[in-house]
């Protein structure tokens, strides 16, 4: 999509003929036939009312084109019946008109590239025909089906279908099937859960251990206790540490996974198509086939892996870096630990079991006290959001059973400052290439989030110093006892991180570069960064200019793939409270309301934690607690309703 893209902005200033790529000139050629594009001294340009953008429609079938053309700033509304089979996501030219109020409205007149190639739809039967319903705003799908073989299905069949033909590419289902969330979550952005054979067979090829003395040129560190520090569950491990303190030297070790997956091999392929890895509460869809990600790649404990990582050596006085020697080694890692166990290390609850434990806590908890002044210094420039994560835990019929909140404790600090220091240090030997972006929000966000401070009785001046004042507005709500929500509408406020081939900074981190260097076993993104890197540390030029071609568009399509792998996980969560509330119709839980305005949401603070309820009530205060009566709650479109029936505070 990301060429498209790149074309159809280009064209709204003028493209040489010249410098058209083939793979768009049959694309131009049918712009031109219907008139949508002009040719004039060798150069292709829209036609003045021409605009080209991203589609996004609303539940009411009410579309808006987000248009790519510099000079308009405000989405162009469609109606339904201007969209001519637009969706979602699809890259449209349309046609822009004005109404009797003087706003800018168009029609759709050329779909260019479908957002989606598939959609997943739900069976119904209507007045005795079957009708095939998009699950995410319930419009008719046409499907390439008889009515006979439709109603031989079950009714509330969900179906994958091809946008282009119509046709049923996969049955995922019956609505009434817990087990179907994952399927239709998936599906409506296109994610594969399997690999090909090929890729499967390309990935077990490399064998389930490593023979050091294969690789004599590596740096060998194997004699070093290093740790990995991960979630419970987890089944990848992709970094571990050591520290050195009598030399003050960190060790950030990351899976060499760039030396088992190739450009252009069956896996690379695969993996660039995913971007990501998709996380579920109960599974996750890896980006890498699993004997790579669980195995040979993932740096296990009493097992010797190889990595790629960072030396770092820090000034005593300063903790600047004095050093940062990037090297390919060898480790075998000597403990798998827990985040719980680490922070009971830390708080001194838990001792060390066994040697390896002595030997690992005598460099780890110095290591601590390290990353806490690492920290300390890092936030003078950057910011401190108190964050929280709703876990959710489910059944074995995939149903909810609780939910839990997860916050940062110290154990998952310390491993975060530690591949901060990577990502630094892997961004400062790049000049052009992939780094991560976060740039500063725009006036118009905060203006919007200082109005929405004054809803709640914090009124801070504007600042253009953005992160004094956001400090300043921090410590208002720390005295109001409201800081976690006001963060929130902060980081809501802020511009979503990217990835882009030029170093803009990162804002949030308070970082002049910064780039993803320590997780290539979940991020494609990392393991990019990975060949530029061994690309130049091997003085290998034409391999560096390889990785290189088209990064730009590459960048811009881990951005969109990385939004994507999130909603994912998000539509999940979703589809489990609705599917949740349905079961409890009428009843009324305890919620706190986030968002005021035309609609009003409320998050679910009950026993159970974390469900967007979408409120008919108006005239509410934000972040006050109330009372919800639940009056739909809709599984095909993981939507629930409810009203207010008690204001709690």
């Amino acid at each position: 999509m990301g060429n498209t893209k790149s074309l159809l902005l280009s064209l709204a200033d003028g493209v040489d003929a010249d410098k058209i790529e083939d793979a768009h000139k049959s694309l131009l050629s049918e712009m031109a036939r219907k008139n949508i594009i002009k040719f004039n001294d060798n150069v292709y340009k829209f036609h003045s009312d021409y605009r080209a953008g991203k589609m996004d429609v609303s539940l009411n079938g009410t579309g808006y084109l987000e248009t790519f053309g510099r000079e308009d700033k405000k989405d162009l509304i469609i109606d339904q019946k201007d969209l001519a089979g637009a969706e979602k996501g699809d890259l449209v030219v349309a046609k822009r008109f004005f109404t009797q109020s003087k706003r800018a409205k168009a029609k759709v007149v050329f779909i260019v590239q479908k957002g989606f190639s598939t959609h997943v739809g739900v069976s119904r039967p209507v007045n005795g025909a079957v009708v095939v319903q998009n699950i995410k705003n319930s419009l008719p799908i046409t499907v390439a089906a008889t009515q006979k073989s439709l109603k031989q299905l079950p009714p509330y069949t969900l179906l994958k279908i091809d946008s282009a033909t119509g046709s049923i590419r996969e049955v995922l289902g019956v609505l009434s099937d817990a087990n179907a969330d994952e399927k239709i979550s998936l599906a409506l952005y296109n994610k594969e859960e399997f690999f090909s054979a090929e890729a499967e067979d390309e990935a077990k090829s490399h064998g389930n251990s490593v023979d050091k003395s294969f690789y004599p040129n590596r740096l060998d560190l194997t004699d070093l206790a290093f740790c990995t520090i991960d979630p419970n569950d987890a089944k990848d491990f992709d970094d571990a540490i050591y520290f050195d303190e009598k030399n003050f030297t960190i060790y950030i070790a990351i899976a060499d996974v760039s030396e088992y997956v190739y450009p252009f091999g069956f896996i690379d392929k695969e993996a660039k198509s995913r971007g990501f890895s998709i996380y579920f509460p109960h599974k996750s869809v890896p980006m890498l086939p699993r004997s790579l990600s669980e195995n040979i790649c993932s740096l296990k404990p009493n097992e010797d892996r190889l990595v790629f990582g960072f030396k770092i050596t820090l000034d005593r006085v300063t903790l600047e870096p004095k050093k940062e020697e990037l090297f390919e080694g060898i480790i075998h890692s000597k403990k798998r630990y827990t985040y719980e166990l680490v922070d009971k290390f830390i708080s001194a609850e838990a001792g060390g079991q066994d040697a390896a434990d002595e030997e690992i806590l005598s460099w780890l908890l110095p290591l601590y006290k390290l990353t806490i002044k690492l920290k300390a210094k890092r936030l003078i420039h950057a910011f401190n959001f108190r964050s929280s994560e709703i876990r959710m835990n489910l059944d074995s019929a995939q149903n909810i059973i609780s939910t839990t909140i997860e916050e940062e404790t110290p154990s998952h600090g310390l491993i975060e400052d530690c591949m901060l220091l990577a990502n630094k240090a892997a961004a400062r030997r790049i000049k052009y290439g992939i780094f991560r972006t976060h740039e500063p929000p725009s006036p118009e966000k905060i203006e919007k989030l200082l109005n929405d401070l004054i809803l709640i009785g914090i009124e801070a001046k504007f600042n253009p110093d953005i992160p004094a004042l956001i400090r300043a507005v921090q410590a208002q709500a720390d005295e109001i006892g409201l800081r976690a929500d006001v963060d929130k509408l902060i980081i809501k406020s802020q511009k979503q991180a990217c990835y882009t081939p030029d170093n803009k900074g990162h804002f949030g981190l308070g970082f002049d570069i910064y780039s993803h260097f320590t997780s290539p076993i979940r991020r494609y993104s990392d393991l990019i960064l990975h060949r530029l890197l061994k690309a130049q540390l091997r003085d290998e030029e034409k391999a560096a200019k390889f990785q290189l071609e088209n990064i730009e568009t590459l960048c811009e399509r881990l951005s969109e793939l990385e939004r994507e792998s999130d909603k994912v996980a998000w539509d999940f969560m979703d589809r489990k409270f609705a599917r949740f509330m349905a079961a409890h119709l009428k009843e009324n839980f305890i919620c706190k309301v986030t968002e005021v305005g035309k609609t009003s949401i409320a998050l679910l603070d009950d026993e159970l934690k974390g469900a967007r309820i979408f409120l008919i009530n108006d005239d509410l205060e934000l972040f006050e607690r109330v009372s919800v009566q639940i009056l739909e709650s809709d599984v095909t479109t993981a939507r629930i309703i409810g009203k207010v029936v008690k204001r709690l505070d």
